[in-house]
């Protein structure tokens, strides 16, 4: 267990861990207990009712956050032909083929933060599993990060498109924003990301879909959400 600082702790005097808030309440806490120097990452834990071992309960998409994640994602991209200079053209920082791909695997370079390929080039991006998977970096048609239509990929990529995946424990960890962003564009990237994940809810999932929900900032406590209180038809 870290050890935890003044501010950690003083900041936690203002949270009730036994309680569930509602969102508006939780957000507003978050906010007041990011005291770090930096602007502070928020980020939204969701621990879901299914058990993501069996492929008919997997739950993964991407969704364009209404106000951005408030960091810019710099964009590796698999392609050949006239799609190198699409791709080139919509921002990519990095545009390639079998060169990339031997740089990733020969140099152990990591200068990315989202990988795109066409489908064409899955070939060359399927030997690189082992490294990118664990990375949660292999692209994917359900995220829309394997697509021939390169400049939307990426332009949706810019604008503060989140991926969201279960972990081993059948939890989603996703940004939603920066602290600066306040109380209200927060709020709205919270609820775009949950009506996502509900809507992504398998149809063998039976019982309470929404298991829990935290919401925490960067160095912050984590505050829980009531999750029977979120209306999204879950």
């Amino acid at each position: 267990m870290p050890k935890r600082g003044k501010a950690y702790k003083e900041s936690s005097k203002l949270i009730d861990k036994a309680n569930l808030y509602e969102l508006n309440e939780a957000m507003n806490l978050v906010l007041k207990t990011a005291k770090a120097k930096f602007d502070e990452t928020v980020e939204v834990h969701i621990k879901l009712g299914v058990d993501g071992r069996h492929a008919d309960q997997q739950v993964r998409g991407a969704i364009v956050l209404p106000h951005g994640t408030g960091k810019t994602k710099r964009v590796l991209v698999f392609a050949k032909g006239d799609k190198v200079k699409e791709a080139e053209a919509a921002g990519a920082e990095y545009v390639g083929a079998e060169e990339l791909a031997q740089k990733i695997q020969t140099e152990n370079w990591f200068d990315f933060d989202i990988v795109v390929a066409t489908p064409d080039m899955m070939g060359v991006v399927g030997r690189l599993g082992k490294v990118l998977g664990p990375k949660g970096l292999m692209p994917n048609p359900k995220s829309g990060t394997v697509t021939m239509d390169l400049e939307k990929a990426i332009a949706e990529i810019k604008a503060g498109k989140v991926e969201y995946r279960l972990d081993k424990t059948n939890i989603i960890h996703s940004p939603i924003g920066k602290a600066s962003f306040g109380e209200e564009k927060l709020n709205d990237n919270f609820n775009a990301l949950l009506e996502a994940v509900v809507k992504a809810k398998p149809a063998v999932a039976k019982g309470q879909y929404l298991k829990s929900v935290v919401i925490a900032s960067t160095m912050g406590p984590s505050v829980r959400i009531n999750p029977m209180k979120l209306n999204y038809n879950s």
